[in-house]
């Protein structure tokens, strides 16, 4: 629209305004079409990103999982004493009863301090000691003591030295033994040093020691020693974990073993001659799970490309006008443009590709041990046309699957082949994935008019959508244009009749009329 003044019917009479609108409607429904096509291509845009959505999921989640033979190989263990250990299986596990000992578990390097002689404050009386005193105020022959620190053993020891000046307070010293590889801290409330390793095991143990003979007593650091209150330093030693697994040993600095297929973290140790039993088999439900949530996620996915295609028509719903969505409610107006986006991808040529090549994949045979096989043989198929639910006509059911009642009084001929033969299962889910993967892949693969890991045309339908922008942006150019040569015509025409009035008066008083 113009910005100009306008002047509209003042000496005419006429309603410019309704007049020029008659004029020009056909540029406006112009550019309102234009409006319309351009917002329905964006709801085609939103539709095919969360549909592409759910099919990279599948392609980059599930199917690139189970395309290979070993994302099946679940495993199930028990442990006859869950309190002592606790133990999980990878697909790498043997089947079968395994014993095990616990010999020690490991622990961390723990020194506690003896609880310090309380100082004396200004007027005579003992109160705590806090971080921001002075070691020197605590005992003067601390000044000039040079401890030691040593972490971890053999080569991979690291010694570091803290020597004491007047000015360095517990807080400093508590953040130099930290930064030397321990856990230190001040317990102002108790009085007392802790010191801890890092880690359990002897690779992490450490040693405090000091040049001073009386510099550990003087802070409470002395295992030895006998203190005037009553407390005592105590000293827990580092040690790994060590576990007889069929009569082999194993120590681990934590108390984590991983040993052929099974995971093991011990927290108890067994008595003398106590053996704990360990038993690993095939997890049926495991296998057939995995198998059960691809058949769920390929149905969402199918039901919604085939729901999609087989659309109804939405011919007779054209685009609302402002003043039609004033005259409807919140709900009626979120129907009518549902009923329009659902036929969005009617009999759309991409969308039938996809379904197409997604429904070839689950119907072929695969080779297993030389025999063909097909999905039917494990008891997956689609329902008859009648049974089927509308929109669910390509959806796969499996026989026996308590939570699919059109299936669920059937034989379960998916577990029973788990439990009897799970390798060939095996052989043949993995090979259909892979096809499908495979064959979703070529459907992403990025052309002239779709980005890498797209099923549909983006780049064609981003290009169409800026293409609306500037045609829409050229039309209202254009119909701004033509309403402002109206106005200017009828301006024209109202000063011609203002003029003509004014001479009209003019005459009139002249003639004493």
């Amino acid at each position: 629209m113009s910005d100009l003044m306008r002047m509209t019917g003042m000496y005419s009479g006429m309603d410019t305004d309704a007049v020029i609108q008659s004029l020009v409607s056909a540029k406006a429904q112009k550019v309102t079409n234009l409006k319309n096509d351009q917002k329905k291509l964006e709801w085609k845009q939103n539709i095919w990103q969360d549909l592409n959505k759910k099919i990279y999921n599948l392609y980059s989640k599930t199917l690139s999982d189970m395309r290979f033979t070993g994302s099946y190989a679940k495993k199930k263990t028990k442990i006859s004493d869950p309190t002592k250990a606790s133990v999980t299986a990878t697909g790498n596990a043997v089947n079968g009863v395994q014993s095990l000992k616990i010999n020690q578990v490991a622990k961390a390097g723990y020194l506690t301090g003896a609880e310090l002689e309380k100082k004396v404050d200004s007027e005579g009386k003992k109160v705590n000691w806090e971080s921001s005193d002075k070691l020197s105020d605590i005992d003067s022959g601390l000044v000039g003591t040079t401890f030691k620190l040593t972490v971890g053993r053999n080569d991979e020891a690291k010694t570091t030295e803290i020597k004491i000046d007047e000015n360095m307070t517990i807080s400093d010293f508590v953040s130099k033994l930290s930064s030397a590889g321990v856990n230190a801290s001040f317990d102002a409330a108790n009085q007392r040093f802790f010191v801890s390793a890092t880690d359990t095991g002897l690779d992490k143990e450490f040693k405090l020691e000091a040049d001073n003979a009386g510099a550990m007593k003087a802070l409470g650091l002395d295992t030895t020693a006998t203190y005037a209150n009553g407390s005592n330093a105590t000293r827990i030693d580092a040690q790994d974990a060590e576990i007889v697994l069929n009569g082999a040993t194993f120590k681990s600095s934590t108390n984590n073993f991983s040993i052929n297929g099974l995971s093991i973290t011990v927290s108890g140790v067994t008595d003398k001659d106590e053996e704990l039993s360990i038993s690993t088999e095939t997890d049926t439900d495991g296998i057939y799970n995995m198998i059960k949530d691809f058949v769920s996620e390929y149905n969402d996915i199918i039901n919604e490309i085939y729901q999609k295609y087989n659309a109804k028509s939405a011919r007779k719903y054209s685009m609302l006008t402002d003043e039609e969505k004033e005259s409807m409610s919140d709900e009626e107006v979120e129907k009518w443009e549902d009923t329009i986006k659902d036929s969005l991808l009617r009999k759309d040529n991409t969308l039938q590709s996809i379904m197409s090549s997604l429904t070839e994949v689950v119907n072929g045979a695969y080779e297993v041990n030389g025999k063909k096989m097909w999905l039917f043989d494990f008891g997956i198929e689609t329902l008859g046309y009648f049974e089927a639910e509308e929109g669910e006509r390509n959806a796969l059911h499996i026989a026996g699957d308590a939570d699919d009642e059109a299936v669920s009084a059937k034989d379960d001929k998916l577990r029973a082949a788990i439990a009897a033969d799970p390798d060939s299962v095996i052989d043949f889910f993995s090979s259909m994935c892979k096809n499908m993967y495979e064959t979703l892949g070529k459907q992403m693969k990025a052309t002239d008019y779709s980005s890498i890991y797209k099923v549909y045309e983006d780049k064609r339908m981003k290009t169409e959508y800026d293409d609306y922008t500037k045609k829409i942006k050229e039309a209202e150019k254009k119909l701004s244009d033509y309403e402002d040569k109206w106005y200017k015509k009828f301006s024209a025409m109202e000063v011609a009749l203002s003029k003509l009035q004014s001479n009209q008066n003019t005459i009139t008083s002249m003639l004493g009329m």
